[in-house]
């Protein structure tokens, strides 16, 4: 199913891995010319640079799927968005829940400026893929062999060892951007990461516009089996017991507000939620055009009202703008190549032709893959009922000393 959908928006990924190889260029351009003299400068420049490919993203939302994002929140706090600093913690409920953020930054008009708190493998994004492809680790195991069929989990990735290094290059797009627009990278170990994330946010401080920074507190993406490790936690430990988030992770959160308080003014606390009558938004649905309805909630009472009103957010022209200049600008270099060289009138040209088109269809099929929730970490359920009980045990053993 993801390879059908994969090879169905082929011109799709050809666009964006173009434009962002171009994208990527100019951006290690400006730091290495620009950054030096004026890091100000060179932020204000990288958050127009940047916009170029996520709006692309954004289109796929809006305009291909035709996803409604519904934003439910006081009038104050929504007209206060984009126009301040501000600290955004969130759910991590589908697949896609950073991009339906992103959609909110850009109607807001911080899309370039919104940073957020990663694992730090996502910056190497094409290294991390062919090391997992290379060594058959995680969702990718590689067995060589002449043509490829299907990736994941428990499936096979059929290919020869030359290709995997050009189907991963077009990941760069990604995590080179997010890292040349000052994303946080951690390792998910506190005692390395408390520095790292400390002198990032005070890094913040300068910033010359508007910015926000997104904080998935769970610290993963959410799943059944993370929802029942989360529950026998939370009983153990007599917590409240969550039925549709997880249990959130403190340390980044609060180190966050110690830091940026000074020069941060606002903390957004959004909930994403899917309607009950429609599929979860997922990478896949997406590509294949299926919309659904995402909702983000600041409230949601009892009783399943929301106490904020609907606000109005529509759907951005500028994307579509975006898009077809990328697709013109392309489609013309692409005419002026092809007619200035000969490159298509010999079997080797053409042959080198169709297995770009393969690859591309191959870099789209890992990015639904890597994109879903099921291939995300596996929960860790801590054993906390048995600790309870051998710690309980201790004491007894010790009155009775």
């Amino acid at each position: 199913m993801a390879i059908a959908a994969a090879a169905a928006v082929v011109p799709l990924g050809l666009l964006f891995l173009l434009s962002g190889l171009i994208v990527n260029l100019i951006q290690a351009i400006c730091y290495i010319v620009i950054r030096p003299l004026s890091k100000s400068m060179y932020r204000r420049i990288n958050r127009l640079v940047a916009e170029l490919l996520w709006l692309e993203l954004i289109w796929l939302i809006d305009w291909w799927a035709g996803v409604k994002v519904q934003v439910y929140a006081d009038s104050e706090t929504f007209h206060s968005m984009g126009k301040e600093h501000a600290l955004v913690i969130s759910n991590h409920r589908s697949d896609i829940d950073w991009l339906v953020g992103w959609v909110l930054a850009q109607r807001s008009g911080c899309l370039g400026s919104t940073l957020a708190v990663m694992k730090k493998s996502s910056k190497f994004l094409p290294f991390e893929i062919y090391a997992r492809l290379y060594k058959n680790e995680g969702p990718c195991r590689l067995l060589v062999a002449e043509n490829w069929t299907t990736l994941g989990s428990s499936d096979e990735l059929l290919m020869g060892k030359e290709c995997i290094c050009l189907i991963v290059a077009g990941w760069e797009v990604i995590g080179w951007s997010m890292w040349f627009s000052e994303y946080l990278f951690l390792e998910r170990n506190w005692a390395k990461d408390e520095s790292t994330l400390k002198s990032g946010l005070l890094a913040l401080k300068d910033y010359p516009q508007p910015f926000w920074l997104a904080l998935f507190v769970e610290g993963t993406r959410f799943t059944k089996a993370k929802l029942l490790a989360a529950q026998e936690y939370a009983s153990s430990q007599g917590l409240p017991v969550p039925r549709n988030v997880l249990i959130p992770r403190t340390k980044g959160f609060v180190s966050a507000v110690n830091h940026m308080r000074s020069f941060v003014p606002a903390i957004y606390d959004v909930t994403v939620d899917v309607a009950k009558d429609q599929p979860s938004p997922t990478m896949l649905r997406i590509l294949k055009g299926q919309p659904s309805v995402d909702a983000l909630l600041e409230r949601h009472l009892i009783e399943g009202s929301f106490g904020s009103e609907e606000q109005p957010i529509g759907r951005s022209v500028k994307t579509l703008l975006v898009v077809a200049s990328w697709s013109c600008l392309l489609m013309y270099a692409t005419y002026k190549f092809f007619k200035w060289s000969s490159f298509l009138s010999t079997w080797k040209g053409i042959a080198f032709s169709v297995l770009c088109l393969l690859l591309v269809t191959a870099v789209m099929h890992i990015f639904i893959i890597f994109s879903q929730s099921e291939r995300s970490t596996p929960a860790k359920v801590t054993p906390s009922r048995a600790k309870n009980e051998e710690t309980t045990s201790d004491a007894d053993h010790k009155k009775e000393k």
